[in-house]
């Protein structure tokens, strides 16, 4: 989510900040035996505090955006960072950070409310309006007339368009046209087709209860979908609010979606897709973004298909 990998995020930060005596070098993920280290010692390293959250489910990840565009532009500041690739590398103005190659056109930029973050050769189209905090990846496109409120992440190589807040669009992921994306994730190699909305708050206002295996994870009164990777929707979809999304689902319908849509499903009326259709169609819209999909992806596709009902 957003400029680096949790893995890679922690790397920096126990280098920087030269904990590894202080943590064994596995602790480079937020693992259960870093929360008992930190249990057990009271408390984290006063420098390294400002950048540690403790995420219970994919709710908190929505809710925390702004966590991880400011932790990301910490780790890249070059000032602080001598040894960042000079090619990532960002000048600052006015709380807009902006990395080698970025082509920003006629926009808009507001940054009162948090820093904006726009990664090597993307592209910000005219007549985009950002409101920061934002970040914008490697190659990506924001495109002309879109909205991006605060907290929004769009990782490298999508295209975005039309109305998001608060929002990750995961890598290799398109939301081209218009709609609206609100409180959601989105995962890696997705394709909202035009006019594809979502909803992130009941009508009554009441909480938000998002499905999780047999549990039901309450969301708070806010919050809009999630989708794995590799799935799609038709024009003009609508999601429900709270919708979980499985992997490599092609979502059409009437009306709402259903709040559950597992994985490989062909519409929502239960059918599922054939895997090699499943499979062709993928490595179709990934030969559109020039990748190809291997057969180690391929294989985890197949887990999942087998073990998806």
């Amino acid at each position: 989510i957003g400029k680096y990998m949790l893995a890679e995020r922690w790397k920096f930060i126990l280098k920087k900040f030269k904990l590894a005596a202080t943590l064994p070098p596995f602790y480079y993920l937020p693992t259960i035996a870093l929360l008992d280290f930190i249990k057990k010692n009271g408390k984290l390293p006063s420098s390294l505090s400002r950048y540690c959250i403790i995420l219970h489910n994919s709710t908190s990840i929505v809710k925390n955006l702004a966590h991880f565009i400011s932790v990301d532009i910490a780790l890249s500041d070059s000032e602080k960072f001598k040894d960042v690739p000079e090619d990532l590398r960002c000048t600052t103005k006015n709380n807009i950070y902006l990395e080698q190659g970025a082509n920003l056109r006629n926009c808009y930029m507001y940054t009162a409310d948090g820093p904006i973050y726009i990664s090597k050769n993307a592209t910000i189209q005219d007549g985009v309006c950002l409101s920061g905090p934002i970040f914008i990846g490697e190659n990506s496109i924001v495109k002309m007339g879109a909205t991006l409120y605060g907290n929004t992440i769009i990782g490298s190589n999508c295209l975005a368009g039309g109305e998001i807040k608060n929002s990750v669009l995961m890598n290799y992921s398109n939301k081209a046209h218009f709609g609206y994306l609100g409180d959601s994730i989105i995962g890696e190699w997705c394709n909202l087709g035009a006019g594809t909305s979502n909803s992130n708050v009941k009508n009554n206002a009441g909480d938000i209860l998002i499905e999780s295996g047999d549990q039901k994870i309450n969301a708070g009164n806010k919050f809009g979908m999630l989708m794995g990777d590799f799935s799609r929707s038709a024009i003009h979809t609508a999601f429900n609010t709270g919708t979980v999304v499985g992997a490599s689902a092609n979502v059409f319908t009437n009306g709402l979606t259903p709040k559950k849509i597992t994985s490989f499903s062909w519409g929502v009326s239960g059918e599922k897709y054939i895997f090699e259709k499943a499979i062709d169609d993928i490595q179709k819209w990934m030969t559109f973004k020039g990748e190809k999909l291997t057969p180690d992806k391929i294989k985890k596709l197949k887990t999942i298909f087998e073990n998806s009902v």
